[in-house]
């Protein structure tokens, strides 16, 4: 027998179905399922026979174009008051404006000027991090 086993999540993420849904057609026996241990498995063929066609392949089943993330949390040491106030105004106007791809680059910035202390959290791409990173920089040099 050469018949693939799939668990719950991967037929939900084939049929683009949440894992309950699928939980749920296995215990109304719409869709034939073997209990192994604690876990249903579903066959390809009773897959097969449930959809009434061939198994979808995954999404993303194929690689597509790659792209990191960045996460950096910058602490900026003896700023005052109005520097903190003209980076952030730079910083959340970049983070607002159009992405070439898309993605969304968030800021968030705190002050607090008993210790003269900024730090700022900055979520995004590499390209719009590194570049915003850079911006920041120049304002600081001053």
């Amino acid at each position: 027998m050469n018949d693939r086993l799939y668990s719950v999540d991967q037929v939900a993420e084939r049929l683009g179905l949440h894992v309950r849904t699928i939980r749920n057609y296995v215990r109304d026996g719409r869709l034939n399922a073997v209990r192994i241990g604690k876990q249903y498995r579903i066959s390809q063929s009773d897959l097969e026979a449930f959809t009434g066609c061939p198994v979808p392949d995954p999404p993303g089943g194929t690689p597509g174009p790659r792209h990191g993330e960045v996460s950096a949390v910058v602490d900026v040491e003896g700023v005052d008051r109005a520097t903190a106030d003209r980076l952030t105004t730079l910083l959340t106007g970049m983070a607002a404006g159009p992405r070439p791809d898309g993605r969304r680059l968030r800021v968030e910035t705190v002050f607090d000027p008993d210790r003269s202390r900024m730090k700022v959290v900055v979520l995004g791409g590499l390209t719009d991090t590194a570049r915003l990173l850079e911006y920041m920089e120049g304002v600081l040099d001053r």
